[in-house]
């Protein structure tokens, strides 16, 4: 079996007396999608927190491509190869879908931003970027400002500009988040592929998406990891039923 791209052990943290993340343990391996779901309050933004380093664990640790992480920021996760999209919007919306891929481009350059240069005219950004306009499904909305997109098309667009860092693994927080059952169906075939060729830590609540896409599942309930499995493992878990569930598997 090839090595975890991305491995998390005991991983704890504690805010007061509530301990959000409690001695969490889960791996990543190559070519693989393994959803991370739970209720509400389960903890998982916090466990996403620690893992893309926006947060610092009280003990644990994050290994990426068997490097220890567990130290350092996120600006130095992200440039080891950890790519990440939010749960809330993080686009330039002023700007163009274009554009705003652009400067993802640009800042995995590792150059400043250029506002007093013709930008738009770079095909050394423009090129890649319309390439993964293309590859997320929005090459036809190239040219509309971020904020006249649908949320769907949002949701596409942050995808983009995390392939754009030319990441290692991705890192994705609810995606569907706000989706009608046709955006739901449009991102969940888009993962299907991205999946094949990226291991993906995925994080969502809807279900349909994740048993499309899942290869294994991690139940994280009250900060504690109860279940790790393949979809019909996790069906069929008894504690998993009762504790998140319930009869709708």
């Amino acid at each position: 079996m090839a090595d975890p791209v991305l491995s998390v052990t005991g991983l704890s943290r504690s805010f007061g007396a509530l301990k959000a993340t409690d001695e969490v343990t889960l791996d990543l391996r190559p070519g693989e999608i393994h959803a991370l779901i739970g209720p509400n309050g389960a903890g998982k933004s916090t466990l996403i927190n620690l893992i893309s380093g926006a947060l610092s664990p009280d003990a644990g640790s994050v290994h990426l491509g068997g490097m220890d992480v567990t130290r350092l920021g996120v600006s130095a996760r992200a440039r080891l190869g950890l790519g990440r999209t939010y749960q809330i919007s993080s686009l330039f919306p002023e700007f163009s879908a274009l554009r705003n891929v652009m400067l993802a481009v640009q800042a995995r350059q590792g150059s400043s931003f250029r506002f007093f240069l013709p930008v738009m005219a770079d095909a050394s950004l423009r090129d890649p970027a319309l390439s993964l306009l293309d590859r997320v499904g929005l090459a036809a909305r190239a040219h509309v400002i971020a904020a006249e997109l649908s949320h769907g098309e949002r949701r596409q667009l942050e995808l983009a500009m995390a392939l754009a860092l030319s990441p290692r693994l991705l890192l994705l927080d609810e995606p569907m988040a706000g989706m009608g059952p046709e955006g739901s169906k449009a991102m969940t075939a888009l993962l299907a592929q991205l999946g094949h060729a990226l291991p993906i830590l995925l994080v969502e609540h809807d279900m349909d998406a994740v048993f499309a896409l899942a290869d294994r599942i991690s139940v994280l309930v009250y900060g504690r990891i109860i279940a790790t499995g393949s979809v019909e493992e996790i069906r069929r878990d008894p504690e998993v039923r009762r504790a998140y569930l319930g009869d709708a598997a």
